[in-house]
């Protein structure tokens, strides 16, 4: 027989009685029966698992362990961790762990922490897919985003043609709300942002027509490419960070709580009540911030050409004035038209698309300014080679 006692000094008999205790007692049979005895509590001292495991060794041939734990007086937690580790060490040893002479209470909760096994970590294998399997699913994966953004936008269209006949169901307040915060909330970033822009544009046209002492014509530049085309491209670069940004953290911040699939129990289409405002607001307010960024940016140029090229401000403003033309006003108003399409559609896709969990709508969040910032550049290059094969 075999006695485990408890860590730390004993100093008198009373004491001994009520700290826990481990008596191994080994029986015919190669069965092994654990006594357990004492206060097993998590702030007294008490055995290890490790202590009854070191003596194993010296009782060859036990094949099955019995625990009792009749003389236990008081125990917590730290009883159960003990009886779970000498019964994890059993299984792994191959000894049947017999648990059945302890008090019903010890063996629900043993029976419950050992219901679900630990998790595991998965295992790597050092191949991956064959290059051909991932080439397929990146196919299949770019077929089947396609096919969802169509989707998207041909129920998109359907909305707004309902919004034209006046069968649309939304609410004027939210439109109201989408305006304001696409139109005079985002005026100090579009003027900050527009009036760098344009000194920008002024200062390297300068060093260039400085040297054939045309600086005079720094004012064609910025009126030209500001209002043509870089004052809707700079505003819409604003809005995609801002408010497509917004948009997509708003329907995924919705679509984790379950929000829109509320709308759709009740009946309410998701896209005429949550996407249509969106983009009304949008293309209502993105020529209006496109027209005042190409004021921002003319002041600009006129900064720096006053200021740095001693032009005076009569002739500044007369050269802007003899080198635009109404075209181009409508065709920077048609380019910033369809960047604010754009910027909705791609906001409200991707948060539509937002998975269920928090770290979900950041990433909807990222992808939707990715995908907007992607459409503007490329809607610039196709509709500017399409003015210029018109020849506007």
């Amino acid at each position: 027989m075999i006695h485990i006692p408890e860590k730390g000094t004993l100093h008198d008999r009373g004491r001994a009685e009520e700290e826990a205790a481990v008596r191994c007692e080994p029986a015919a049979a190669g069965v092994l029966t654990v006594h357990l005895s004492g206060c097993w509590k998590i702030d007294g001292p008490t055995p290890s698992t490790d202590e009854v495991i070191q003596q194993l060794p010296s009782l060859p041939g036990t094949s099955r362990m019995v625990l009792k734990a009749e003389q236990v007086s008081v125990w917590d937690s730290t009883l159960l961790s003990f009886i779970v580790k000498l019964r994890a060490y059993c299984a792994s040893q191959e000894i049947a762990f017999d648990s059945q002479m302890l008090p019903a209470g010890i063996q629900r909760l043993v029976k419950l922490a050992t219901a679900v096994p630990a998790k595991q970590k998965p295992h790597r294998t050092g191949k991956g897919q064959p290059f051909l399997a991932r080439l397929g699913e990146a196919v299949l994966g770019v077929w089947q985003g396609t096919a969802d953004m169509l989707a998207f936008i041909g129920e998109a269209f359907v909305a707004f043609c309902r919004f034209l006949t006046g069968r649309a169901r939304y609410q004027r307040s939210d439109l109201l709300g989408f305006i304001w915060s696409c139109g005079p909330q985002a005026l100090p970033i579009v003027t900050l942002i527009s009036l760098l822009v344009g000194l920008i544009l002024a200062f390297v046209g300068a060093i260039q027509l400085l040297l054939f002492g045309a600086q005079i014509f720094v004012a064609n530049l910025v009126a030209v490419a500001m209002v043509r085309v870089m004052g809707a491209v700079m505003a819409a670069v604003i809005m995609a960070g801002r408010t497509g940004a917004a948009f997509a953290a708003q329907l995924g911040t919705m679509q984790v709580n379950e929000e829109i699939d509320a709308l759709k129990t009740m009946g309410i289409p998701p896209i005429e009540f949550l996407v249509l405002p969106r983009i009304l607001a949008l293309v209502v307010m993105m020529p209006v911030l496109c027209v005042y960024a190409d004021v921002m940016g003319i002041i600009g140029g006129l900064i720096v050409g006053v200021g740095m090229l001693n032009l005076g401000l009569v002739e500044y403003l007369n050269q802007t004035k003899a080198s635009l033309t109404l075209t181009y006003f409508w065709i920077g108003l048609f380019y910033s038209a369809v960047f604010g399409v754009l910027i909705a559609l791609a906001g409200c896709l991707r948060g539509l698309q937002c998975g269920r969990s928090a770290s979900a709508v950041g990433a909807a969040t990222t992808s939707a300014v990715v995908t907007s910032i992607v459409a503007i550049v490329v809607a610039t290059a196709v509709i500017t080679f399409a003015l210029n094969v018109i020849g506007i």
